[in-house]
C-alpha cells in the first residue's frame, strides 16, 4: 500500500479505552446520588448523549471535549432528576486524558512502522500534548478537534490535517476504534478507513450498516501487515 502517511485516531486506539475511568467516575456519581442505574448503564447514557453533542459543536458553536463533557454529564442527570455539579468528574476524566494506559502493542508497533503517523483526534490540544509526551511519543503531526474546531465525523478535522501534513486525500488511511467517529468521518472527508475493532470499547453509537470501514483490524500490527506487508 502506497501512502504519504496514516491519519491515527489517539484514545481508544493508540491509548487503552476510557472504559475504566467513566465507569469509576459514574460508580461515584452513583453513590452519592443514589440513582438507580448501574456503572456501565450510566456510563452508556451519559455516553450516547456525548456522542451526539459532538456533532452539534463545530466551527461557530464550537465547545472543548471538557466543556462538551461537563454539559453532557449535567444534562444526563437532570433528565434523571438529580442536579449537579459536573466539574469535579470531568476533571477526574481530564487526568485520565492526560495520562492514558497505552495499548499493550503500540511502542513496539511505533518503533517499527516506517510511515509517517499523524494524530487525528477528538480531543482537547493540551491533554493530547500531556499524553504523548508521557510515553515519549513522537509523531509526524497532531491535528485535534481544539485546533480544528471540528468534531470527528465532521470533515473539517480531516481537511485541516491533509493542509497540516501536505499529504493526498487518496494516499492517506484513517485508523481509529470508533465506527461512528473514525470510519464515519473518513467516509465522508472521502479518505480511506482501518476500524481497529478492539473488545473493551464501551459503546459505539456507530454501526456496520452505515459506517463501512475499507479494512478491518485486531490491533495496530494488523495495520503494519496491511501497510508494509509485514
Amino acid at each position: 500500500m502506497n501512502l504519504d502517511g496514516v491519519f491515527m485516531d489517539m484514545y481508544g486506539t493508540i491509548t487503552t479505552g476510557d472504559r475504566l475511568a467513566v465507569e469509576t467516575v459514574c460508580s461515584e456519581i452513583i453513590s452519592v446520588t443514589g440513582v438507580a442505574l448501574s456503572a456501565r448503564e450510566l456510563s452508556v447514557t451519559w455516553g450516547e448523549r456525548f456522542f451526539h453533542a459532538m456533532d452539534f459543536h463545530n466551527d461557530g458553536h464550537f465547545l472543548t471535549l471538557l466543556e462538551i463533557e461537563a454539559q453532557t454529564l449535567r444534562e444526563t442527570m437532570a433528565a434523571l432528576g438529580v442536579t449537579i455539579d459536573p466539574q469535579q468528574y470531568v476533571r477526574r476524566l481530564s487526568e485520565y486524558w492526560q495520562d492514558p494506559p497505552l495499548q499493550p502493542e503500540v511502542l513496539g508497533f511505533l518503533g517499527a512502522f516506517t510511515v509517517p503517523v499523524c494524530i487525528v483526534s477528538n480531543a482537547d490540544r493540551a491533554d493530547v500534548d500531556a499524553a504523548l509526551a508521557r510515553h515519549g511519543i513522537e509523531v509526524s503531526g497532531v491535528m485535534t478537534s481544539e485546533d480544528a474546531r471540528s468534531y470527528k465525523p465532521d470533515p473539517k478535522i480531516f481537511r485541516d490535517a491533509l493542509e497540516l501534513t501536505g499529504w493526498r486525500r487518496e494516499r492517506v488511511i484513517h485508523v481509529g476504534d470508533s465506527l461512528h467517529s473514525d470510519v464515519g468521518g473518513a467516509l465522508l472527508a472521502g479518505i480511506r478507513s482501518a476500524w481497529v475493532n478492539r473488545a473493551h470499547r464501551i459503546h459505539d453509537i456507530g454501526d456496520l450498516d452505515r459506517h463501512q470501514p475499507d479494512y478491518e483490524l485486531g490491533n495496530l500490527n494488523d495495520l503494519a501487515a496491511l501497510v508494509e506487508g509485514s
